[in-house]
């Protein structure tokens, strides 16, 4: 699918639900599930090969794109963190090699991955963006960029510098805007009427369920790492079983897990 029919199923008022997939299976049997669209977790890849989140290499995360483009006939939008680099020169290039992995989208943070200045300022975080999208819509809308104002996750508390930092990241030239860590529909209501472009939340528990983003005017909801590590808390949950009593019980979730995995495969 193109980038421009990816783009087309961000609706405010009937959002797109994008489950975040971790390596090629779950991809597959969320496409087989019937979702739209998906997107890659760089969290949770991380933890397929045995790493946390910010461990993995620019080349192993468009590699990684490749195959789950490759894998499915539904878009995918890729988690490029900070696209792997602070300058904006090195983010064009993250985002122009992007576009030959297949992908219909990614996004770009404004968070350093650093302890110490965990936020870019204002200006590189704005300059980061228009070169993000400047490669990105090269020759035409190529790849779908959203960009994320990361400040909530980080320290930040203050809804106002949120909304300026969308704001400018719409300017920029972003074509859809997220701003993790907003729970309340009040403050999630007052970002979606701030801005002119759609709007991606993150799903989670406690905060307002799909109908409820749908009338705040939410155009796109994802989950993030959660999935997968829903999935690694089963893993946890059923070795535990066998180590502590010796029992297998748990264990009959498997051949629903096998049925399921079998119909996405085949």
């Amino acid at each position: 699918m193109s980038a421009e029919a990816f783009l087309a199923l961000h609706r405010p008022g009937d959002p797109l639900l994008q489950p975040n997939a971790w390596d090629l299976g779950s991809a597959r049997i969320l496409e087989s599930l019937g979702f739209r669209a998906i997107a890659t977790t760089s969290s949770g890849f991380a933890a397929t090969l045995g790493r946390t989140d910010g461990g993995v290499s620019r080349d192993e995360a468009l590699e990684h794109c490749r195959q789950l483009s490759t894998a499915v006939d539904v878009p995918v939008s890729a988690d490029l963190e900070n696209c792997f680099a602070d300058d904006p020169e090195a983010v064009s290039e993250t985002v122009r090699r992007a576009v030959d992995t297949g992908l219909a989208g990614c996004s770009i943070e404004e968070y350093s991955g650093r302890e110490t200045d965990r936020i870019y300022d204002a200006a590189l975080a704005g300059d980061r963006v228009a070169a993000a999208a400047e490669a990105a819509h090269a020759g035409g809308l190529r790849l779908v960029l959203t960009a994320r104002a990361e400040g909530l996750l980080h320290g930040g508390k203050d809804l106002a510098e949120i909304i300026a930092r969308l704001q400018a990241f719409q300017e920029a030239g972003a074509d859809v805007l997220f701003a993790p860590g907003l729970r309340s529909i009040d403050d999630i209501r007052d970002v979606v009427s701030a801005v002119d472009r759609p709007v991606n939340v993150l799903a989670g528990p406690g905060r307002p369920t799909v109908s409820e983003l749908a009338d705040a005017g939410v155009a796109r909801i994802s989950v993030g790492g959660a999935f997968a590590f829903a999935a690694y808390a089963t893993l946890i949950e059923v070795a535990t079983e066998l180590r502590d009593h010796g029992s297998y019980d748990l264990l009959t979730r498997a051949a629903d897990g096998r049925a399921v995995i079998t119909n996405a495969l085949t």
